[in-house]
């Protein structure tokens, strides 16, 4: 196995419409700890998203694109109350099954639809911000379309925060995994996610094709943030 390139040929096994509902139900349940261990957003939030929000002025909007769970809603929604914001959150995924998971943290200020990017752009919606975490490495030629969606999406930040491809990455994840893996497809997935995932350049590269600029950032270890401001 090489890590020197990305493998677009694997495929997640939670990807598959068949494969064991119980077992992805705990997956999607379970990220919601690995999510808040590795994923980056508490410094997302407070560098980027807080002073955005904060500065309206007014109750905001933020949609969460590919949500899955909802568990990054969920903690974003905790953090903007805590700081006493108002604000809307909006988890869309596609996937009903995602979103039958995602119902669990359903509650005032925060909704779910089973609905995809480009569905919100034909009904006309528009939010403050639009944020993603672990889809990028899903898309292969449809990177860019998702991309332009977003910004059309949003009239404020811009922010799609996925894995960075790296040995001591896979090393890690292997390892430390392994205490939250039991009953799910936490291990055997996030590896191939990471099999998958960009590095800086690749990225950049491939995000590029979107009629818009963006700048690809470190937040956290092993992690990459695409930037942008939308357009809508």
């Amino acid at each position: 196995m090489s890590l020197a390139t990305r493998d677009e040929t694997l495929r997640e096994l939670m990807d598959d419409p068949d494969c064991d509902p119980a077992r992805l139900a705990a997956t999607l349940h379970r990220f919601a700890v690995v999510n808040r261990l590795v994923s980056g957003w508490g410094g997302v939030y407070r560098s980027v998203l807080r002073p955005h929000l904060a500065g309206l002025g007014r109750p905001a909007r933020v949609l969460d694109l590919g949500c899955g769970g909802g568990d990054l809603v969920a903690r974003l929604a905790g953090l903007a109350r805590a700081d006493g914001l108002a604000v809307e959150w909006t988890g869309v995924d596609p996937d009903p099954r995602a979103h039958d998971v995602a119902g669990r943290w359903a509650a005032p200020g925060i909704r779910f639809r089973a609905v995809d990017a480009a569905t919100l752009v034909a009904e006309g919606e528009r939010f403050d911000a639009v944020v993603s975490n672990h889809v990028l490495h899903h898309l292969g030629t449809g990177l860019a379309a998702f991309a332009a969606e977003s910004r059309a999406l949003s009239t404020g930040p811009v922010l799609h925060s996925d894995i960075e491809r790296g040995r001591l990455a896979y090393a890690l994840y292997t390892v430390g995994i392994t205490p939250y893996a039991r009953g799910t497809f936490l291990r055997t997935d996030g590896l191939r996610s990471i099999r998958r995932s960009f590095r800086t350049d690749e990225l950049a590269a491939a995000i590029a094709d979107a009629p818009s600029p963006w700048r690809i950032e470190r937040p956290a270890p092993f992690r990459l943030l695409a930037r942008s401001v939308g357009d809508a």
